[in-house]
């Protein structure tokens, strides 16, 4: 791993998932990390985009859980299980980041009618196209279109979900947990232990869905350490 720029604290800034708290992040900037630098990172509960490596530091609020399933245990739902009847006739495929215009027609679509956000192709491509560890991404096709795309980075152990768009069109396949399905699914076929699903805050509506895969870990801030639900601390 090559540090660019050493760990450091933002400002505080309003926070976006929970409108009366406050924000604050611990941060840094690095290149050429291998799958285990990866792995350490994120099993210390940081996240990335592109070059840029954060974790929440928010004082006394710990609200931001990071959440892990444990990949070789996964069984789907009997809801997630119809959500895979649905779409029975979406193909996957894994492949190398590889940029194309109309992946950013679909994360710009996405920001756009899911956050009211409007998009720069300079700043998509900062955050999911430039590989600073290793990384694949997940490619979604209905009747040979491109519906929907994921962005993973790949550690020893286990994969991390970066960010998943679709176009908003086909938002009635629950896309979204479509996605979780099939990227645990590849990780089970790669030998891995984990899927890192990012941050479960319990007060926001938005990430309730990342819940409901089973098994799964989170990780105590606190103590430093991943806990099974229902069971003690496993690491």
């Amino acid at each position: 791993m090559l540090l660019l720029q050493k760990p450091q604290l933002s400002r505080f800034s309003p926070c976006t998932y929970l409108p009366d708290r406050r924000c604050r992040f611990e941060y840094f900037f690095a290149i050429d990390l291998g799958a285990r630098d990866l792995e350490d990172l994120l099993c210390s509960g940081w996240r990335k985009f592109g070059e840029y490596y954060f974790r929440p530091n928010c004082g006394d609020c710990r609200s931001c859980v990071p959440l892990r399933i444990i990949v070789p245990e996964f069984r789907p739902s009997k809801g997630q299980r119809r959500v895979m009847r649905s779409c029975a006739d979406i193909r996957v495929r894994f492949v190398e980041p590889d940029y194309r215009d109309e992946i950013f027609e679909i994360y710009r679509d996405h920001s756009l009618h899911r956050f009211g956000k409007e998009s720069d192709p300079d700043e998509f491509i900062a955050a999911f196209y430039t590989r600073s560890c290793p990384s694949i991404q997940s490619e979604y096709y209905l009747d040979e279109e491109l519906i929907a795309v994921g962005f993973i980075d790949v550690g020893s152990e286990g994969m991390s979900s970066v960010y998943f768009v679709y176009k908003t069109a086909y938002d009635a396949y629950r896309l979204g947990t479509y996605s979780v399905i099939k990227e645990v699914e590849h990780a089970a076929s790669c030998g891995l232990k984990y899927y890192y699903l990012g941050y479960f805050i319990e007060d926001n509506r938005s990430m309730a869905y990342k819940w409901h895969f089973h098994p799964h870990e989170t990780y105590d801030w606190t103590a430093g350490r991943w806990i099974r639900e229902g069971k003690e601390s496993v690491e």
